[in-house]
């Protein structure tokens, strides 16, 4: 199972247009031609680096077509330029329920989804079923000359200092970090490798999960392990 999901992070739901009119909240859904185009971009790039080439646009048109609709088709439209750098790769869609259910029964159908802020914000916590939860999911947010890499899960400043926060989806952030803003993907392989050896070779598992005997201190110290082999 290997899939990526482009999420939209500025608009959308989370635009925070929202107010009371009497006794009704209104909450208002932006979507813009400028950041579905450029989401768009960046999705068909990252799916063009990949081995399968395949974009999955995720969307509620059927319900939404005014926003969904742009979305989707402002995206449809890069694909369809007569000088599409990105004719390789293979361009589906499907809505948002469905998608979920796939990615929970059949996720090996994904490569990369692309889709707006609140529909990705719930799909890649689905995701993160897949690469042994929320403490391994990574994440990095591309701006167009910046960008900020951090674990899916955020911070957890009440277990400061114990010892039991799982490093890996921090360490994980940096591959993605080098990998897709510093474009250099042999220190990004080399990260996702000794991770994936310490896993495999190096740390305690029981069903299916790191053991609690191992601590931030340890886990980190075997991935460094194999990092410097």
């Amino acid at each position: 199972i290997d899939f990526i999901v482009v999420r939209e992070n500025t608009e959308g739901l989370y635009a925070g247009r929202e107010y009371l009119s009497g006794e009704t909240a209104i909450a208002e859904r932006v979507i813009t031609n400028r950041a579905s185009l450029r989401i768009g971009k960046k999705a068909l790039e990252i799916s063009a680096s990949r081995q399968r080439k395949k974009l999955t646009i995720v969307h509620k048109a059927n319900i939404l077509p005014v926003t969904d609709g742009l979305f989707r088709d402002t995206i449809r439209s890069i694909a369809s330029q007569n000088e599409n750098p990105y004719q390789e790769v293979e361009i589906d869609e499907l809505l948002v329920d469905t998608a979920a259910l796939r990615l929970v029964e059949r996720p090996t159908d994904f490569d990369v989804l692309v889709t707006t802020n609140l529909f990705g914000d719930i799909l890649s916590d689905i995701g993160a079923y897949w690469c042994g939860g929320m403490g391994l999911a990574a994440s990095i947010n591309l701006g167009d000359n910046l960008a900020i890499s951090e674990p899916v899960h955020g911070s957890a400043p009440d277990i400061a200092g114990t010892g039991k926060a799982n490093p890996i989806a921090a360490i994980l952030s940096a591959s993605l970090l080098a990998r897709y803003h510093w474009a250099l993907p042999g220190i990004a392989e080399r990260i996702e490798t000794a991770v994936h050896l310490a896993l495999q070779n190096d740390l305690a598992i029981e069903n299916s999960h790191i053991a609690p005997i191992e601590t931030t201190q340890t886990i980190t110290q075997a991935i460094t392990r194999r990092l410097n082999e």
